[in-house]
């Protein structure tokens, strides 16, 4: 599998698709599993509660809102990959966290969602067809590629651990 091209994606997501390094997106979805897991081992509930700002998402809103983006990114690629060309909505990533109840779970509740999502996206992308890959849809009024949204999948949920590696877990000592 070769890495998406430009016109397969919009503009917007190559921040996340130059993140991903490789052209084998399943070996590279499934070392962010387990990397991301060892980044959350052990951290405390207090740890988790952590934002950096007033206004930002806590820990919990974070591994949240990548496991929410991670069933979206997926969906579309399963529903482009299946042959359905009817246009998808967009949706507002503050609105799901407001709502998603993320501060009221154990942290390691929502490790263990995003280990399931990640299994159940590495299961779908490795079933599909190589034919599937190349197939496009439009998602938030673009057209995207089954392989862009696994790369933006993938992208996204670096980016994310970026964030939480730089700002949040280098910001708060160790319990």
């Amino acid at each position: 599998m070769t890495r998406p091209e430009p016109g397969e994606y919009a503009a917007y997501y190559e921040k996340y698709i130059s993140l991903v390094p490789g052209n084998d997106i399943t070996s590279a979805l499934e070392k962010q599993r387990v990397q991301t897991m060892q980044l959350l081992a052990g951290r405390s509930e207090r740890e988790s509660n952590f934002r950096y700002a007033a206004d930002k998402w806590s820990v919990k809103d974070v591994l949240g809102h990548i496991s929410d983006s991670e069933r979206i990114f997926t969906y579309r690629a399963l529903r482009i990959a299946r042959g359905d060309q009817i246009p998808m909505e967009g949706f507002e990533q503050d609105d799901y966290v407001r709502s998603g109840g993320f501060n009221d779970r154990p942290l390691a509740s929502l490790v263990e969602e995003f280990a399931n999502v990640r299994s159940a996206t590495l299961s779908l992308f490795r079933s599909l067809p190589k034919e599937a890959w190349l197939l496009r849809g439009t998602a938030n009024k673009n057209e995207v590629s089954v392989r862009a949204l696994a790369y933006i999948t993938a992208g996204h949920e670096l980016h994310h651990r970026s964030i939480l590696e730089e700002r949040y877990f280098s910001a708060i000592p160790r319990a």
